[in-house]
């Protein structure tokens, strides 16, 4: 049975770190803890998509309002566990995030992806129906 549920608790966000590492490769768990409190404390959440009891795929998200999207739904990480790819659970937790963004009053649910991730890039256009209208930029400091 296919549930979705949003991680408050320590216990369920620390449940949420091996897939989410799968994604997220450079951290330790300790990182993650770390960053994940000054994250949810600027209102960032983790949904986790279950399947008999385990987790399937992971979501983080935050509602955010700028210039050019207005009130809108930012996926900063969205993973489903390496040995589970291609069984729809990241569409199912992708649609979940479209419907809680629309029930939170947003437009839009924007996204970034590394350029060397094709597969995602081919599932998030072809499947899910995402335009690519821009590039992110990053420097270094």
């Amino acid at each position: 049975m296919i549930t979705i549920k949003e991680q408050k608790n320590l216990e369920d966000l620390i449940d949420t770190f091996p897939v989410m590492n799968q994604l997220r490769t450079d951290l330790d768990k300790d990182t993650y803890l770390k960053y994940l409190d000054e994250m949810i404390k600027q209102g960032y959440k983790v949904f986790a998509l279950y399947n008999d009891g385990n987790i399937m795929a992971v979501a983080g998200v935050i509602i955010l309002t700028n210039f050019y999207y207005g009130r809108h739904v930012w996926v900063y990480d969205l993973v489903t566990h390496s040995d589970y790819r291609s069984n729809g659970y990241g569409e199912i937790l992708l649609e979940f995030i479209h419907k809680w963004g629309e029930e939170n009053g947003c437009k839009i649910v924007a996204l970034s992806s590394g350029l060397e991730r094709k597969d995602a890039h081919r599932f998030y256009e072809k499947k899910m129906g995402y335009e690519k209208p821009s590039y992110v930029f990053k420097k270094e400091l």
